[in-house]
């Protein structure tokens, strides 16, 4: 009975290495222009899932594995795609770079997946403080947009705190 399990589990490993899943390249449309510190930054720890310039690493091609990181790289170019932000409106970059700016000193990007299996994406606190400049250069009172929502997440982290410790 194992060994009909075994062979149909292997049978179904070697049949879904035949579904296909999109690793395309397209084509750089727009794209951003970003001063070369930031650039080289976000070239390393953001262009795999969000530009048209996809690395696309070994594991990408074994499946189940490549289904995750074809959405992931699906998705992330959907929501913020460097190859083709200088083809918005205007080809304006304050949007983007106020969520760049939040998902990186929010710690939300690179996601703790893509590092760890990408150890050089991870991004170092002047990194950071170099791609928050770079936003507070574009976007005027960011730094105050975000400090605001700092302040606001650490006292609604000590209100709950408060609340914990009445019970």
């Amino acid at each position: 009975m194992i060994k009909k399990i075994l062979l149909f589990l292997l049978v179904a490993f070697v049949g879904i290495q035949f579904v296909p899943v999109d690793r395309s390249n397209p084509p750089v449309t727009a794209a951003a222009e970003i001063p070369d510190s930031v650039y080289t930054i976000v070239k390393r720890a953001c262009f795999d899932c969000h530009s048209n310039e996809t690395d696309w690493p070994w594991y990408s091609y074994v499946a189940p594995i490549s289904f995750v990181v074809a959405d992931h790289v699906q998705h992330g170019r959907k929501d913020l795609n460097f190859s083709e932000l200088g083809s918005g409106p205007g080809g304006s970059m304050v949007a983007p770079a106020e969520e760049i700016a939040e998902a990186v000193v929010e710690g939300w990007m690179p996601l703790r997946e893509y590092v760890q299996m990408h150890p050089e994406a991870e991004l170092t606190a002047e990194e950071k403080r170099v791609i928050e400049q770079w936003a507070e250069s574009i976007v005027p009172g960011l730094k105050s947009t975000i400090d605001e929502q700092k302040q606001a997440e650490e006292s609604t982290d000590s209100e709950d705190s408060d609340d914990s410790s009445e019970d």
